[in-house]
């Protein structure tokens, strides 16, 4: 697979990426080094759906930083992310069953997301879009948390130290 061969030649000693079969990245083996020591909290912001059936890209985002940094020597344990999900993303934190039962497709993000909690990562969905959407708690991924609103969610995160990704 591709990431095994990138990460290999990257700063650190592992081969593996931690989120399998996402996340993949470039190494840049001249890039300045990141402190061993270095913490990350960053919040992403996911507002576009994918397709049916196909891969959201901009939460594939939160596996290749997690993938990239991992490669070049952060520790995984000093990575924490959160992932706030709104508007036509919504869908793509829906449990199997129910996105099945919507678009008579799969849901390709369903691995990525528990692959994600699996490893110190938040998944938020707005409340508003929610209910704009007709989901409910019950219809989300295993662990997918409820916000009142992507806002709230946002607001909260960075009161506990969370800086916003801009991308």
């Amino acid at each position: 697979m591709l990431i095994t061969l990138l990460a290999g030649t990257a700063h650190s000693a592992t081969n593996e990426p931690v989120i399998k079969d996402f996340g993949l990245f470039y190494p840049v083996p001249d890039s300045d080094p990141i402190s061993q020591d270095m913490h990350f909290k960053i919040a992403f912001d996911v507002a576009s759906g994918a397709p049916v059936g196909e891969q959201n890209n901009h939460i594939n985002s939160l596996a290749r930083f997690i993938n990239m940094h991992v490669a070049h020597g952060v520790n995984p344990k000093n990575i924490a992310l959160a992932l706030v999900v709104h508007g036509d993303a919504t869908q793509d934190v829906l449990k199997s069953s129910e996105y099945q039962a919507r678009f008579a497709a799969d849901n390709a993000n369903a691995s990525l997301i528990r692959q994600l909690l699996a490893n110190n990562t938040q998944v938020y969905v707005c409340g508003q879009s929610a209910k704009h959407n007709n989901i409910n708690a019950k219809q989300l991924l295993p662990g997918v948390r409820m916000a009142l609103s992507a806002m709230t969610a946002h607001a909260q995160l960075q009161q506990q130290g969370y800086t916003l990704n801009p991308f």
